[in-house]
C-alpha cells in the first residue's frame, strides 16, 4: 500500500460533524500515551502530520484522516487518563457511543494497547464493548522496541489472557523499527478489498 495523499479533513466533537458519503473508516483507539499518533505517523510515512503530545488527553476531538481520498483513519481521544476532569470524560463517552453505534463506515477499530504492560480496566472494558456489539477489531501492542525480546513471550500471555484472545489476534508494532506496518496495510487492504 502506497500512502500518497494525507488531510486531516474534519475534527468532529457531535455525529453532525461526521464525513457524509461511503468511505471505508478505521478507528483507533487506546488510553491517553499509548502512541496513537506515533502510529498514524508510521502508517502514512510522516514525521508529524499526527501531533504527538507529552501531555496526556490532549486529543478531545475525532479526528479523520483521509488517506489517498479513499478511506479515512479516525483518531479518537485517548481514555483513562485521570487529570482529565470528569465532564469532559463523559463528553469523550458521548462521542465514543455516537461513533460506534450504528456508524455504517466503520470497517475495523485497531484497539493500541501498550506491550509493556498488562492491560487496564479501560483496556478491557472497551475491548468487550466492541466484542458486544460486533465490530471488528485488531489489537495491536505498541512500544515493541522498549521490551527485551526475552520478555516477549510473558507480554504476549498476559495481553492474551487478560483479554481473552488468542496469539494470532494481535499485532506487535514499532513506531521506531517499524515492525508490524505491513500487516497493518494487510488489514487495510483486506478491509478495503483491494488486491
Amino acid at each position: 500500500m502506497k500512502i500518497l495523499d494525507v488531510k486531516l479533513t474534519i475534527s468532529a466533537v457531535r455525529k453532525s460533524q461526521f464525513p457524509e458519503g461511503e468511505k471505508s473508516e478505521f478507528l483507533l483507539v487506546g488510553r491517553s500515551n499509548v502512541g496513537k499518533s506515533s502510529f498514524i505517523n508510521t502508517l502514512i510515512n510522516r514525521k508529524n502530520f499526527a501531533r504527538t503530545s507529552s501531555i496526556p488527553g490532549k486529543t478531545q476531538t475525532l479526528n479523520f484522516y483521509l488517506i489517498n481520498d479513499y478511506f479515512y483513519l479516525v483518531d479518537a481521544p485517548g481514555y483513562g487518563y485521570a487529570k482529565v476532569n470528569k465532564q469532559l470524560k463523559d463528553k469523550f463517552g458521548l462521542i465514543m457511543e455516537d461513533y460506534l453505534e450504528g456508524r455504517e463506515n466503520l470497517k475495523m477499530v485497531f484497539m493500541l494497547i501498550d506491550f509493556r504492560h498488562k492491560p487496564t480496566e479501560d483496556d478491557v472494558m472497551m475491548y468487550k464493548y466492541l466484542k458486544h456489539y460486533n465490530i471488528p477489531v485488531t489489537v495491536v501492542c505498541t512500544k515493541l522496541d522498549k521490551v527485551s525480546k526475552n520478555s516477549h513471550s510473558k507480554c504476549i500471555n498476559q495481553i492474551c489472557k487478560t483479554l481473552e484472545l488468542e496469539k494470532e489476534d494481535l499485532i506487535l508494532f514499532s513506531s521506531v523499527t517499524k515492525t508490524g506496518k505491513q500487516e497493518i496495510y494487510s488489514k487495510l487492504i483486506d478491509k478495503l478489498e483491494l488486491k
